[in-house]
Formats: structure tokens, C-alpha cells, sequence
């Protein structure tokens, strides 16, 4: 193998992100593990570990990045910033052609950079080798039990970005004493599992979907919830999970029986927009809807849940919804409204235990693929661009890119 040279790249994105690809341990294991591969860090303020940590594991600083091969970031990266004829890792949000992105993927091309996206990165059924899920879950299920203790003067915990990592935020769990809700979680990945460690964390019961519509508890209890769980197929045939992802629209949602009895609603399921949505905005409009507040991890604005309007930040994580004139208010200004938490990154408020895990997945599950034979497609599958056009795989984004 020659020479290769990787560069952790300086988060460049506003809001601030502080987590990283790579933490200084796994830095230097990479060096360890391959030889011929050296780790640079561009030098930053911002990042969750300094720069003398990746200096003292024998990562060299610098600020010109420019010499690397090979770029590792997180969130995407400003136009401005990209750097021509390279190879770049991040999220790139573009794969579902969202608008804010358009320019970004332009001027990707443009300067003949090979965008390789994390969120692409999958073995060959279909399953996602590297995410920040867990966290996401984890920190979405913890504020949205805090914000539903705001709402109603419940009780008062520590944000989960003023902890210094998940040890103290589990210390929180003690201070939670709910009444009698009923909690709906949606999804069943990484997202939902960690979001139920915190749950289960808190000591809230789980039920079933059926017990949680139809029986009355003694204390606060959640269900969590499959697709198959609240989606029908609209010609009455069996629920195909294969199916219902590869044609999302032949199905219809029944989740309207849950809003009837649930408080907190815990968004967490992967939404295609060509699938149904969990309910509207006239569906919130009727006396018999009783959520008030949602905790929006997917952070789909106007998805599958109508009242995420907007994404919230780590700094200002909350809005609420005023579905009587389908507009944004302050936070807690109005009984009638829904409370949103809609962060769209909650794993950024525990980036140490987070950039730990997402590293680890990373040096395992996908650099040996990228520095040696790439058996299972693995890179050339999450390959996004390359050669200044659209690989085979997102052709499909030509007409976003041509803004039609």
C-alpha cells in the first residue's frame, strides 16, 4: 500500500459541532495498525478533545490540511472551506436532496472532490456500519423527559451538554418523578434502543402497544412502536417490512389511535417522504388529540411529524407549535400549544462518549475497506461523487443538482 495521509479536519459548520470522526487514541492506533498511513489534525478551538490530547498520542498538528489525502469531518462542511481534487468523509445531507444542501453538492462537483457519506456506509443488507444513532437516542429521550418536566414544573435536570459525559448524565435519572403519562417511542434501530436505555434508565415501564392504548397505569409507562406497529398496506395485505421501505407509499399510517392517549411522543423512526405521516396538522386541530409534548429526533422539518417546523439548536433546543395558526411561539407560552424539541444534532451534547463510539465503528467496520480491497463495495456503495460527476448509485440527484 503507499503512503496515505488522513486529515481530521476543523468543524467549520455554524451552530458549532464539537464532535469528531477520530479521538486521539484511535488517531494514533490507526498509525499502529497501518504503517504507511499517517493522521493529521488541523488545529481547532472547538473540538471536544484538544489539540494537545492528539498531540500527546503523537498526531501531528497543523493548520494547513491541504497536504492529506484523505479528509475525516462530521457535519458538513462550508463551501468555502472545501478543498479541491480531494477525498472527503461527512454527512453530507444530500442524499434525500434537501434544498439547504444544493450548492453544497454543486460545488462539490465542481471541484472534483470524491464525497464518500457517512450515512451511505452500509454492509450488504442494507445495514448502517457507522451512525451516531445511539447518542442521538440517548440525548433525544433525556430531553425530551426534561422538557416535559419544564412544561409542567415537574422537576428540574441538568442539560445533557453541560455534563461531562454519560456517567453524569445518567446521575440526572434520579431526579425524575413523573405522574401518570403514557410515552410514545417510534422506531427500532440505534436510534430507539438508545432512547430506551434512558427510559429504562429512568425506571419508566415499557408496555405493549395494545396495553399502553387500551389499560391504565399506576405510574408513567412508554410503549415502543415498529413500522409495522402504525402502517397498514392500503390494499389490506400482510405488512412486509422489506416491502414497506422499498415502497413507502403503498402504505397507509394508523397511528392516530396513540395520539389519543399519549402525553409524549419520542419521534425516533427513519421517515422516507414518500411514506405516510404519523398525523397532520388538522389531526392535532381535534379535542381528542392528547400529546403535548414531542421530543423530534429524526428532525425532518414538516416530515412525519407536522409540528417540527423548524430545527431547534443544542443552545435554544426547544419551540412551541401553535396549530391553530401553523406558526413557531416561544418555548412554554401557551397551553394550547405542542412543546418541540427538535435538535437536528443531539449527539453534538455528549461528544466525547459519542466521537468514541462513531471512531471506534470507523478504524473496525470502514478503513480497511478504504485503504485495501473494497470486497463487499462498501466505499464505492457510499460513494456520493467522484471524477466531477454523480456516481451510478445517486445519478438520481442530476435534476437536483440542475435545480429542476
Amino acid at each position: 500500500m503507499k503512503e496515505v495521509k488522513i486529515g481530521l479536519i476543523k468543524e467549520g459548520k455554524f451552530p458549532v459541532d464539537r464532535r469528531v470522526p477520530l479521538i486521539p487514541e484511535q488517531a494514533r492506533k490507526i498509525h499502529e495498525l497501518h504503517p504507511d498511513v499517517t493522521v493529521f489534525c488541523q488545529k481547532s478551538d472547538i473540538r471536544c478533545f484538544e489539540d494537545h490530547e492528539y498531540e500527546k498520542n503523537g498526531i501531528t498538528l497543523t493548520d494547513d490540511i491541504s497536504g492529506c489525502d484523505i479528509l475525516l469531518g462530521v457535519k458538513e462542511v462550508p463551501i468555502n472551506e472545501l478543498i479541491a481534487n480531494k477525498t472527503y468523509f461527512f454527512f453530507s445531507h444530500t442524499i434525500k436532496k434537501q434544498e439547504y444542501n444544493r450548492d453544497l453538492l454543486r460545488a462539490i462537483l465542481e471541484k472534483n472532490i470524491c464525497l464518500i457519506d457517512y450515512e451511505c456506509l452500509t454492509d450488504l443488507s442494507g445495514r448502517r456500519l457507522i451512525a451516531f444513532g445511539r447518542y442521538a437516542g440517548i440525548v433525544g429521550a433525556y430531553n425530551g423527559i426534561l422538557t416535559f418536566g419544564k412544561r409542567y414544573n415537574l422537576f428540574n435536570l441538568k442539560r445533557a451538554k453541560d455534563c461531562f459525559d454519560l456517567e453524569e448524565l445518567k446521575s440526572e435519572y434520579g431526579k425524575v418523578k413523573l405522574p401518570k403519562i403514557k410515552i410514545v417511542l417510534t422506531g427500532g434501530g440505534r436510534v430507539a434502543k438508545g432512547a430506551m436505555e434512558v427510559l429504562n434508565g429512568m425506571d419508566i415501564r415499557r408496555v405493549s402497544p395494545e396495553a399502553l392504548l387500551k389499560e391504565r397505569f399506576d405510574g408513567p409507562v412508554y410503549t415502543q412502536l415498529n413500522a409495522r406497529d402504525y402502517n397498514t398496506r392500503k390494499d389490506e395485505k400482510p405488512f412486509t417490512r422489506s416491502e414497506f421501505y422499498q415502497k413507502p407509499e403503498d402504505y397507509r399510517s394508523e397511528f392516530l389511535p396513540f395520539t389519543k392517549v399519549a402525553d409524549l411522543l419520542i419521534a425516533g423512526a427513519f421517515w422516507d417522504p414518500r411514506a405516510p405521516v404519523l398525523f397532520t396538522r388538522e389531526d392535532i386541530l381535534k379535542r381528542d388529540f392528547e400529546i403535548k409534548v414531542v421530543a423530534d429526533i429524526t428532525c425532518d422539518i414538516e416530515g412525519s411529524v407536522p409540528s417540527t417546523k423548524k430545527p431547534a439548536t443544542i443552545d435554544d433546543p426547544v419551540y412551541d407549535y401553535n396549530p391553530s395558526e401553523d406558526k413557531i411561539e416561544t418555548a412554554l407560552s401557551d397551553e394550547a400549544n405542542i412543546t418541540v424539541m427538535a435538535v437536528d444534532n443531539l449527539p453534538g451534547e455528549l461528544p466525547r462518549d459519542a466521537s468514541r463510539d462513531f471512531g471506534h465503528e470507523l478504524v473496525n467496520h470502514v478503513l480497511p475497506h478504504l485503504l485495501y480491497e473494497d470486497k463487499a463495495d462498501i466505499i464505492k456503495r457510499a460513494t456520493i461523487t467522484k471524477d466531477g460527476k454523480l456516481t451510478d448509485t445517486y445519478a438520481y440527484l442530476q435534476d437536483f443538482v440542475d435545480g429542476k
